[in-house]
């Protein structure tokens, strides 16, 4: 297929690249794919890819986390247009309520990539990458529904504000029909409510280089349990049920702060992950803030491509466990860094990738994370990939 063979990737190496000529193995889910292996949302449509397995990890509130070549959820990193969104407390609402209409594809990369992306990425990357408001249709809108009652709509579009390009999504899941076609006297399936909203503006620099600013609100409620539960019900031991109301707030954003050849580029994000859930007598009641930023630069010589960045991460964490209670000191994590890695070109078959990060965490004090890739290419559409690396 000359048409994937060109196909260019950016999750690798964070800079753009021929999938045949990067380095680091990535996958792609084209927007085409998810349009003809039609799913209620990204997580369920990622079943497709060798070696990403979607997992329920709930039975009865139907929750789980992406596991990849293996390895639990909090060790796959999920971007947006490679901006960490998700952490351990919310891996699965990352990729829950994304519009299909608004995604140009998702860049799978398997395998250790901490040294550019942080420890979340031991197991690996999932970044899904938008649309460009100028590419965008001025209008879309996909509605199904399945035998089980499950209804979805997505919309999207874009317009113009201003100096700025913008594209805008709107996604709705409703489920709200019980089945117990076991006949066990539970919900076979978790009722769910959700609703998602997207919208990002693109603009163009003195640098002439694109800027980019997104924000997302989500919320949903679901739940599951014995046939005859109901809200007050919620917490008590009369009727068992599983009940968890979520609501997140993301915000991700590029700017380039220089008009060199090769400048400088601002990337952050932040987001706001709230849940409120009762599992029979038991509530979780969990709060996070989670801050990015980094400063970082590439620049390319006839053989290396270097790639270097200062990046920052901040989190505020609390939930209702006795742990909190007695250390509040962990409330606040810090995780200042700087990572550097080198694309050394010996000539067109062969290519090192060397990368090495360091992180201060102000729990757990120095980690290094070091990266080593080796490509080598037999003949046109013929590689051969070693890659290695760590994570904490």
């Amino acid at each position: 297929n000359i048409q994937g063979i060109q196909t260019v990737v950016i999750s690798g190496t964070q800079r753009e690249v021929i999938i045949m000529d990067s380095p680091i193995p990535v996958e792609v889910l084209t927007s085409s794919f998810l349009k003809k292996n039609p799913s209620t949302n990204i997580f369920e449509a990622l079943g497709a890819v060798n070696g990403v397995q979607p997992q329920l990890n709930c039975n009865v509130c139907n929750t789980g986390d992406i596991h990849i070549n293996g390895m639990e959820g909090p060790y796959t990193m999920v971007l947006i247009d490679g901006m960490p969104i998700v952490s351990a407390l919310s891996t699965v609402y990352g990729l829950a309520g994304i519009p299909s209409g608004l995604v140009q594809r998702i860049e799978i990369v398997k395998g250790p990539a901490s040294t550019l992306y942080g420890s979340e990425a031991m197991g690996g990357v999932i970044n899904v990458i938008t649309k460009d408001a100028t590419n965008a249709p001025r209008f879309y809108s996909d509605i199904s529904g399945t035998a089980f009652s499950e209804f979805n709509a997505d919309l999207a579009g874009t317009y113009k504000l201003r100096k700025s390009r913008a594209l805008f999504g709107l996604n709705g899941f409703y489920h709200d029909k019980i089945f117990d076609i076991n006949k066990d006297g539970f919900t076979d399936f978790a009722l769910q409510k959700r609703l998602s909203v997207f919208n990002k503006l693109e603009w163009n620099g003195k640098s002439g280089k694109q800027n980019s600013m997104a924000f997302r609100l989500f919320t949903e409620n679901r739940w599951g349990g014995q046939l005859n539960y109901s809200k007050e019900f919620r917490g008590t031991d009369s009727v068992y049920g599983e009940q968890i109301s979520t609501n997140r707030v993301e915000l991700i954003g590029k700017q380039y702060i220089t008009k060199h050849k090769n400048p400088l580029l601002f990337e952050y994000s932040y987001n706001y992950h709230q849940q409120n859930s009762y599992y029979g007598l038991v509530s979780f009641n969990a709060y996070q803030h989670t801050l990015f930023g980094q400063v970082r630069w590439n620049y390319q010589t006839k053989k290396h491509q270097i790639n270097t960045g200062l990046p920052l991460r901040a989190i505020h964490y609390i939930d209702n466990s006795a742990i909190f209670k007695n250390n509040q000191t962990l409330v606040w994590t810090l995780l200042p860094g700087i990572f550097i890695q080198d694309e050394f070109k010996f000539n067109p078959k062969w290519l090192l990738l060397t990368g090495l990060r360091y992180d201060y965490h102000n729990h757990q004090g120095s980690i290094f994370t070091p990266r080593l890739a080796l490509r080598y290419q037999v003949k046109k559409g013929h590689t051969t990939r070693i890659t290695a690396g760590n994570g904490f």
